[in-house]
């Protein structure tokens, strides 16, 4: 899987020092949202899981690019970042679809340390955004 074509002036991922940083990933396939929405009004908890697993595949595929002939990527940190509801409360749950991703591409001990937080909206009208840092050698 190619790294997401960037919707703006960045870069999908910069590896500095044997450590890369992913810009955010939404859920894109071929460059288009596979789902827009807010969780817990239009988006239900379900349908933000499978849209975190995607954004994850994307940031992976983001670590992947720029570590071309790496034999060991280690996630260190990813932040989910969930468009919500006041009153949508499930982050960790909707996290868990971007934490399954790398789980079944990396093993258990792949997984990284990681924090879901709700925010009012986020690019695109995406429902959830996933970043990564990752160590690779």
């Amino acid at each position: 899987m190619a790294a997401p074509i960037p919707q703006g002036d960045y870069r999908p991922a910069v590896l500095h020092d044997g450590v890369v940083y992913t810009a955010g990933m939404t859920p894109r396939r071929d460059g288009e949202l596979v789902l827009r929405g807010v969780v817990g009004s239009a988006v239900s908890a379900q349908e933000a899981y499978a849209a975190a697993g995607i954004a994850a595949e994307n940031a992976l595929a983001a670590v992947r690019s720029v570590s071309t002939g790496a034999t060991y990527i280690r996630c260190l940190r990813m932040t989910v970042y969930i468009a919500c509801a006041g009153s949508f409360h499930d982050l960790s749950a909707v996290a868990d679809g971007a934490s399954a991703v790398l789980a079944a591409a990396l093993g258990r001990d792949g997984l990284p340390a990681r924090a879901a937080i709700g925010v009012q909206s986020l690019p695109s009208g995406a429902p959830v955004e996933v970043d990564l840092i990752a160590a690779v050698r």
